[in-house]
């Protein structure tokens, strides 16, 4: 809780300090509360569509050779950790929204409520999505050391084209077309723009369409990379 709600009070000042030493009423045509409404509500959706404790685990697990205990389960070491994940973000969201909600009760923000149940759905959907490229980063040390670098790398990168450190929309026009054709936006930017007012019913949609294609595109490639480090590793004895 206390993360986001920090991230929340650097972005708000942040904000509130730009609408005050511009002229305008509105940036990109949407005026202060707008943007309020979305700094608020982004960092808490960033959290919840981010796997960094869990990655580093199985990265962990694969690097030190405890994937044995794992693989003598009734449970593939896929299946083991997605429904850790899921457990521990359904329990975090149950307890963390109440920040989010304060604030936007406080400041009267522009949120739909009635949107919510369709933008988390996505957000869920998108976690599944993020759960097959830790899958994927987990499998690399199977072939290489430091493999944590690029858990890293992936997450500093999903921070920016997910929409969380810049809205999408001040974004230059083909930059932002491209982002939202990609299926990261549905993790931050794609549910937030729905929930207040930014964006209709139809980008949501399209969010769900290209979370679904690159999900199956990188259960494959999990498939793949699995297959292939476990003959590494049955090979090498590790």
């Amino acid at each position: 809780m206390l993360q986001p709600l920090i991230s929340v009070g650097i972005e708000l000042i942040l904000w509130l300090a730009i609408f005050n030493a511009t002229d305008s009423l509105t940036i990109g045509g949407f005026d202060r509360n707008m943007y309020l409404a979305y700094v608020v509500w982004a960092p808490f959706l960033g959290r919840v569509g981010i796997s960094w404790m869990y990655e580093s685990m199985m990265v962990e697990e694969v690097a030190s050779g405890n994937i044995n205990i794992v693989l003598t389960r009734p449970i593939s070491f896929y299946e083991y950790y997605l429904s850790q994940l899921m457990g521990y973000k359904f329990t975090t969201t149950i307890v963390s929204i109440i920040i989010p909600l304060i604030i936007t009760q406080i400041y009267q923000l522009p949120i739909n409520y009635s949107r919510l149940p369709l933008a988390f759905s996505l957000v869920i959907c998108y976690l599944f999505l993020i759960h097959n490229l830790s899958f994927i980063v987990s499998t690399l040390a199977f072939f290489m050391t430091k493999v944590k670098s690029f858990t890293l790398v992936k997450n500093l990168s999903l921070w920016l084209l997910a929409g969380e450190l810049v809205p999408i929309d001040l974004m230059p026009a083909v930059l932002a077309k491209i982002l939202l054709i990609l299926p990261f936006s549905s993790g931050v930017y794609i549910p937030v723009a729905y929930m207040t007012g930014r964006c209709q019913i139809d980008l949501i949609y399209q969010g769900f369409i290209s979370v679904f294609v690159s999900f199956i595109l990188s259960s494959i490639l999990c498939r793949l990379l699995w297959s292939k480090g476990l003959r590494e590793y049955t090979g090498t004895g590790a």
